[in-house]
């Protein structure tokens, strides 16, 4: 097994932005030459997440509303109370969701289906410099 990897670098300007990752982690795919196997797409870092979305306005929008409706803004966390921090929501989004995609490889293709993207969401409550390691492991 053979290990390939790439990593993407996004501005973000915070509060909720949901980016599309597709093109950059097909890019690091290409590059690899991997036929079948996994690509692993990862986010550092405890106030964003990666997941796999409809990438159009009205999914984006409906993942924010349902974030806003579960875990709002200024709802009295902890970590904002010990922490003298503003962000205890993002930290609790970005858990919910999770730092990680793992998606097959067919064919040297990600197996995503018609209409699903890969995306980063950044749930803190200002700019960020992001980093995501796409890990390509296959034959």
């Amino acid at each position: 097994m053979t290990v390939h990897g790439g990593q993407l670098r996004l501005s973000t300007p915070g509060h909720g932005a949901v980016l599309d990752l597709t093109e950059g982690v097909r890019a690091v795919v290409a590059r690899s030459r991997v036929r079948t196997g996994i690509a692993v797409v990862f986010v550092g870092g405890a106030t964003a997440a990666v997941t796999t979305l409809e990438y159009e306005p009205g999914a984006v929008a409906d993942l924010r509303a349902l974030l806003d409706r579960l875990l709002p803004p200024g709802a009295g966390y902890e970590h904002d109370a010990l922490n003298g921090d503003t962000n205890g929501h993002a930290h609790a989004r970005a858990a919910l969701i999770g730092p990680s995609e793992t998606v097959p490889l067919v064919g040297g293709e990600l197996a995503l289906g018609t209409w699903q993207q890969i995306v980063l969401c950044d749930f803190d409550d200002r700019p960020r410099e992001r980093s995501v390691v796409v890990q390509v492991l296959g034959d």
